[in-house]
């Protein structure tokens, strides 16, 4: 009887009935696939594993003068200032940003020919890493969160600081590594006082994500042809979903790079990326370079891996660094749009309103 009642009432009301199916079919399963894909994809931001970072001990670290500063939070940071070369003229004071799982010693790597020439250095642990306070409930991943970028504010905070007691210009560098030079980005965005960026392996969250879902899609959808032949807004939506819902899971927020870089004052920036980067594909980079102001330039480095442009290439690596430091930071700044491609050798650039060298 009750059933022949609902099929009586199903009959009578088809049109309704049809309604409520084709909204089910159009909205409410999609979202619910949407969501069951989100959630997988979480696993991106959970475990995917950073490209191997190298130890301290393969360098010889510089001795500095330690510090401790805050970040705009509050939450109390390690830095410490190293002194260039004192037989060579001051040429400013550059920040630098260290990669995740790596400490402000792995300054020594990267900056000591900027020493040799003049440069001070101002290194620092970001929160959960070296001697730096380490926030309760709060796990870095390499991934940019708001933490970071408040660890790069009190940073800035402090050098500038640093450089007023002793009488100087406040103007300063920034020099950042992988996260770091994400976290930099940040930093400039808000102070008008970074003079000069560089950016190596730099990326942003968002669309790093989005190319490690399509990388790893295979994982979320069993059939080749649904998952090759969604729209670019397929992929967009289902990113803001998989990042909103980390944001929750992770109690932080994943800022987007390019969004910051895209509104930033103009301001001289050189990206250098890996060639080899198996890891952040370099197209990340030129994404990045792209919508940046001008001036600008990128190094695409040969045979180098991410982070890695400078063990391979040591000396053209601090060539590159020391000459635009120089151009933007010790002197008056010029506009200059330029751009280095490595393949195929020998070097050629495309400049704007330079000579083909």
């Amino acid at each position: 009887m009750l059933a022949s009642l609902i099929f009586d009432a199903l009959v009578r009301n088809w049109a309704l009935v049809a309604i409520v199916v084709t909204i089910a079919l159009l909205v409410i399963v999609p979202a619910l696939v949407l969501l069951r894909y989100a959630r997988i994809s979480l696993n991106i931001m959970r475990n995917t594993k950073p490209p191997l970072c190298r130890a301290p001990q393969d360098f010889e670290a510089l001795d500095g003068e330690a510090v401790q500063f805050p970040a705009f939070d509050g939450l109390p940071l390690a830095g410490a200032i190293i002194r260039a070369n004192p037989d060579r003229p001051s040429r400013g004071l550059v920040v630098f940003c260290h990669e995740f799982c790596s400490d402000l010693r792995s300054c020594s790597r990267y900056c000591r020919p900027l020493l040799q020439v003049g440069y001070d250095i101002f290194t620092f642990d970001f929160r959960n890493h070296g001697r730096s306070a380490s926030e309760p409930n709060y796990t870095p991943r390499q991934w940019l969160s708001d933490r970071e970028v408040d660890d790069i504010r009190g940073a800035i905070a402090f050098a500038r600081d640093w450089l007023r007691d002793n009488g100087r210009s406040q103007e300063i560098g920034l020099f950042g590594i992988s996260r770091g030079g994400c976290a930099s980005v940040f930093g400039a965005a808000e102070c008008e006082g970074v003079r000069a960026i560089v950016l190596d392996g730099a990326f942003s969250t968002d669309r790093t994500i989005e190319y490690f879902m399509k990388r790893w899609a295979y994982i979320f959808a069993k059939v080749k042809v649904l998952y090759e032949n969604h729209p670019p807004a397929f992929w967009r939506f289902l990113r803001w979903i998989m990042i909103k819902l980390a944001q929750r899971e992770f109690r932080c927020v994943f800022p987007s790079v390019r969004k910051a870089l895209k509104g930033m004052t103009p301001r001289p920036i050189l990206f250098i990326h890996g060639a080899e980067d198996s890891y952040l594909p370099v197209e990340q980079t030129r994404l990045l370079f792209d919508m940046a102001p001008a001036p600008k330039e990128i190094w695409i480095a040969p045979g180098a891996r991410h982070n890695q442009a400078v063990i391979r290439h040591p000396e053209r690596y601090a060539a590159r660094v020391i000459s635009f430091f120089d151009r933007y930071l010790a002197s008056a700044p010029r506009e200059v749009v330029k751009e280095e491609i490595t393949a195929p050798e020998p070097r050629t650039r495309i400049t704007s309103g330079e000579p083909n060298s």
